[in-house]
């Protein structure tokens, strides 16, 4: 048995945190299938690499220019292909888990993680636009993006939150899908194609490495090299503590009586900054049942290869509080630090996006000049 497979054994699934045409086409995302992966995620980032980086969409871009199409028109009939040919590879899954696993995730433009009702409307006409029952329509666990996050699992559309980095900012996010069930549960799907109460899906995706990098930093100031590398992990734990605590109770309890579901927690972001750190660190310590860990390529090779299979999300929760406790003693800010990383999160997903459109649009003008 794969190590996939036997990560799903204990409850959590891996999805695959790349998207190009030739993984789709080629086969390869099949085998990957296979072996036991069991989604896609992807961000500005991912296409920038994928459009811009490889020779895969030439023939593409030039019949769209051809085709007078305008440089969105043109990225959003790639990117949409992607999307729904890996949706349709990934669909058995989708069937054969009952809805839990199989889904391919696509980001709203990054421009718009500051505008609630934009952020609404650009979610829903992707979701509308892709009809897939497997496909997630990314959001940004902003402050604009939380009511959006309730007004969108409201109206039947699937949701993977994005860029969660701190205990507050989950909790926020976990609290407005529930609000979200609440309100499905009262009135119903109000998209096309959108699901019900007992069938609509959202995960919460909690960055992990991207917050060692930052404390890192603070610890070496103060001369702390020793708590280093640590509290990534524990600011996971704690996360997923406190989803153990939301998604039980009364509350709950009514919810899942209608046949919700938990907002699983994703972890993102798992691949290590620091080469000192075993490559296969934000994977193996984050073993626990109602998670998904997405992996890119070079992790998801390292962990095949040497990962270690074990329920580990649950312990050292002791030892997590006190490391988080012992920041605040040292006077380092985590929810600041958090916060920051959030917004940072948001530019550094606006920049390739950029570049990506950037690189359509001087495609384009440069076919038009030699076509006139």
């Amino acid at each position: 048995m794969s190590k996939l497979l036997e990560l799903e054994k204990l409850g959590q699934s891996v999805w695959f945190d790349f998207i190009r045409r030739s993984l789709v086409i080629s086969g390869e995302l099949q085998n990957l299938i296979e072996k036991g992966v069991r989604g896609v995620t992807s961000n500005p980032a991912i296409f920038e690499k994928a459009i811009a980086g490889s020779s895969d969409y030439d023939e593409d871009i030039i019949r769209l220019i051809k085709a007078d199409k305008s440089v969105d028109d043109i990225y959003e009939a790639l990117a949409f292909e992607d999307i729904s040919g890996a949706a349709d590879l990934l669909k058995n899954v989708y069937e054969i888990s009952d809805g839990k696993d199989g889904y391919v995730s696509l980001e709203v433009n990054p421009h718009l993680a500051d505008d609630t009702e934009k952020t609404i409307q650009e979610a829903i006409r992707l979701f509308e636009t892709l009809r897939r029952p497997n496909v997630m329509i990314k959001v940004p666990a902003t402050d604009a993006g939380i009511p959006a996050i309730t007004a969108l699992i409201a109206s039947g559309v699937n949701v993977n939150v994005t860029l969660i980095f701190g205990l507050e900012n989950y909790r926020a996010v976990a609290e407005a899908y529930l609000a979200g069930l609440e309100r499905l549960a009262q009135s119903g799907p109000t998209v096309t194609a959108g699901h019900t109460v007992d069938r609509v899906a959202s995960v919460a995706s909690f960055f992990v490495s991207r917050v060692d990098s930052a404390v890192d930093k603070e610890l070496e100031n103060k001369g702390q090299k020793q708590l280093q590398g640590k509290t990534a992990i524990a600011n996971s734990k704690l996360a997923y503590s406190e989803f153990t605590k939301i998604f039980s109770g009364s509350r709950w309890e009514k919810l899942s009586g209608k046949g919700a579901r938990v907002q699983r927690v994703l972890w993102a972001s798992t691949s290590t900054k620091n080469p000192d750190y075993k490559d296969t660190l934000y994977v193996d310590e984050l073993i626990g049942p109602d998670t998904v860990n997405t992996m890119p390529p070079s992790t998801l090779e390292s962990f095949i290869d040497h990962g270690k299979v074990a329920e580990t999300l649950m312990q050292g929760l002791d030892e997590a509080r006190r490391h988080i406790a012992k920041l605040a003693e040292l006077g380092i800010d985590l929810d600041a630090i958090t916060r920051q990383l959030q917004i940072d999160g948001v530019t550094a997903f606006a920049k390739p996006f950029d570049a990506l459109m950037k690189s359509i649009a001087e495609k384009r003008q440069r076919l038009m000049a030699a076509e006139s």
